[in-house]
């Protein structure tokens, strides 16, 4: 599983022009399943996501996690994550997962979060999304689990 994470002061998301998901400070989280990928991969990441110290603490050292500030999570699906482009001009997606597989990691994470986190709002899996946010820092942090 790959997952990208910004910290950012706001973020959205919008889907034929409809606001569908925003925070306030806290994480972006482009996320994406890749062939093999399983719910234990899933919630391997987000245990750690959730625990990883990139917010500033009073000295203003990054020492804080996106819980220890309360901060937001957005989590968007964005299977391009995978593109392999060694072999060309077009990028390569076949490590991603399959879409139904996809899916149903996307929602095991999204639900995994929200049983451990109060404020998870989420992108719609597979739509054209259009994605919105201000880096904080900036910050920004790619991650890669595999079982």
């Amino acid at each position: 599983m790959i997952a990208v994470l910004q910290r950012v002061s706001e973020a959205s998301v919008r889907v034929d022009g409809a606001v569908i998901g925003e925070i306030d400070a806290g994480l972006l989280v482009l996320l994406c399943a890749e062939k093999g990928d399983t719910e234990a991969v899933a919630d391997k990441m987000l245990a750690k996501m959730l625990k990883l110290r990139i917010f500033s603490d009073e000295a203003g050292k990054m020492n804080r996690s996106v819980q220890d500030v309360g901060g937001g999570l957005l989590v968007v699906s964005q299977f391009t994550l995978a593109a392999d482009v060694a072999g060309g001009n077009r990028p390569s997606f076949t490590q991603a997962a399959a879409p139904e597989d996809g899916l149903r990691l996307y929602e095991h994470f999204v639900a995994q979060a929200r049983a451990a986190h109060p404020v998870v709002q989420t992108g719609q899996f597979a739509a054209d999304m259009k994605v919105s946010l201000v880096n904080d820092g900036p910050i920004t942090i790619p991650m890669r689990m595999s079982a």
